[in-house]
């Protein structure tokens, strides 16, 4: 970045100019553990031949700097990784903060996701010698049977386990609190109505791909309900939610 000139008055009245520097940009990041769930799988996550990485489009986590330091951290661990791009579930995110008409919702969160994977693909190219990074759209997964019964189930579990319900719901409170400013009352439960919805489709993706034998998921932030879903504490979740080893990421500017 830039310096900038900072005038200040001196003791006759006049300005001269200071030069200050302006913090500088973090353009190099290391990927760090955060935290593994369940907490027993944390010193063998990695004898897994394969994992599968979450991308929330949109979302500052995922600049070409942050994703070239776990892209790298992967390459280090994993032989195959899938690179989940959260597309079609991010058209609830254009809904509810942006007002967004379901219809151009979708086509515009389908069209991130393209563009996404066409500025970023040179990252995962980088690295491909070591691990094989294959791409795979969460509208592309929505679109199977399998997809449909664990999201039946998962909202059934919704509606009848108020421990489950209120976890995601919390979840939800928490993503939108930052957000909520000058937003009614109504517009503030439909908020967290479709978080909910959101992370309940998300977590019906996830199942698939621990069904379709990828057994760990890696993502830069937390996922406070996952994480008690893998630590067992909702044992009415699907099996494949409970099976899943959540590796949370921390990033860390150098």
């Amino acid at each position: 970045m830039d310096q900038a000139d900072v005038m200040s008055l001196d003791a006759q009245g006049t300005a001269p100019p200071i030069r200050r520097t302006a913090p500088t940009r973090r353009t190099h990041y290391k990927a760090e553990i955060a935290s593994v769930s369940p907490n027993s799988s944390r010193n063998t996550f990695d004898q897994y031949e394969t994992c599968f990485l979450g991308v929330s489009l949109e979302n500052s986590n995922f600049t070409t700097a942050k994703l070239t330091s776990m892209v790298k951290w992967i390459s280090r661990r994993f032989g195959r990784c899938t690179v989940l791009i959260g597309d079609s579930i991010h058209r609830l995110t254009l809904e509810s903060t942006q007002g967004m008409p379901p219809d151009h919702a979708r086509e515009r969160a389908l069209r991130l996701g393209r563009r996404f994977v066409e500025a970023e693909e040179k990252v995962f190219d980088e690295y491909r010698e070591s691990t094989d990074f294959t791409f795979l759209t969460c509208g592309e997964v929505q679109a199977g049977e399998r997809y449909a019964e664990f999201h039946g189930k998962l909202r059934a579990f919704f509606d009848e386990d108020e421990a489950f319900r209120s976890s995601v719901e919390s979840f939800g409170h928490a993503y939108h609190r930052k957000r909520a400013d000058g937003i009614s009352e109504a517009e503030w439960e439909e908020r967290i109505r479709v978080s909910s919805d959101y992370f309940l489709e998300e977590f019906a993706i996830f199942a698939c791909l621990k069904e379709r034998g990828l057994p760990v998921m890696v993502y830069p932030g937390s996922f406070s309900t996952l994480s008690e879903i893998a630590k067992g504490e909702h044992p009415g979740a699907p099996e494949e939610l409970r099976d899943l080893v959540v590796v949370s990421l921390h990033l860390k500017g150098r």
